[in-house]
């Protein structure tokens, strides 16, 4: 009975619980690291797709109103083109490893050229990205402060948007909305 005891394997045992355990919590971590990193990614990945819809919209507005006016050949019209280029530059697609776009000196580079044509047109520029971080860590302070788990962080509303009372739309500097 004595020599079916392998007493190195009782040695061991220590450490043959520490792999085990730590290779399962190697597999799990990996799993949930992946789910939680796709999550952050997409919800990056439409934070700055919306901010460059938002600079792609500003000068695709401006560029037929100044190709109407005839002022192709001005500082505005080179802004807005080269701001519409740098946006088609921008990847649709994740970036394969072998890739060598360098995705955030191009954003900075489209935030800069942004910043430039506000400055020709006059316009101040709305710059998005800062006003969310903002409110976001302000969120994330009263939330901790509270320490409340069912209390959800309230979003800031872009427009100011009435309940119906049941009453018409009313005119607006003598136009109206009714459709």
């Amino acid at each position: 009975m004595i020599g079916d005891f392998d007493l190195e394997a009782l040695v061991d045992l220590e450490q043959t619980f520490y792999e085990t355990g730590y290779e399962d919590g190697f597999a799990h971590g990996r799993i949930h690291g992946l789910i939680e990193g796709r999550a952050l990614g997409r919800a990056k990945g439409f934070e700055m797709w919306e901010e460059l819809g938002f600079y792609e919209g500003f000068a695709l507005m401006w560029l037929p109103i100044y190709e109407k006016q005839g002022r192709g050949d001005d500082r505005t019209m080179n802004h807005t083109q080269r701001l519409l280029e740098l946006i088609a530059q921008f990847p649709r697609i994740n970036p394969s490893e072998t890739d060598e776009t360098d995705i955030p000196k191009l954003f900075r580079q489209i935030r800069s050229r942004y910043k430039a044509l506000c400055s020709t047109l006059g316009a101040r520029p709305s710059l998005r990205y800062s006003d969310r971080s903002q409110d976001r860590d302000e969120t994330a302070d009263a939330t901790v402060a509270d320490a409340a788990p069912d209390v959800r962080p309230t979003e800031k509303n872009v427009w100011k948007v009435e309940k119906g009372s049941g009453a018409a739309p009313r005119a607006v500097n003598g136009h109206s909305f009714d459709f």
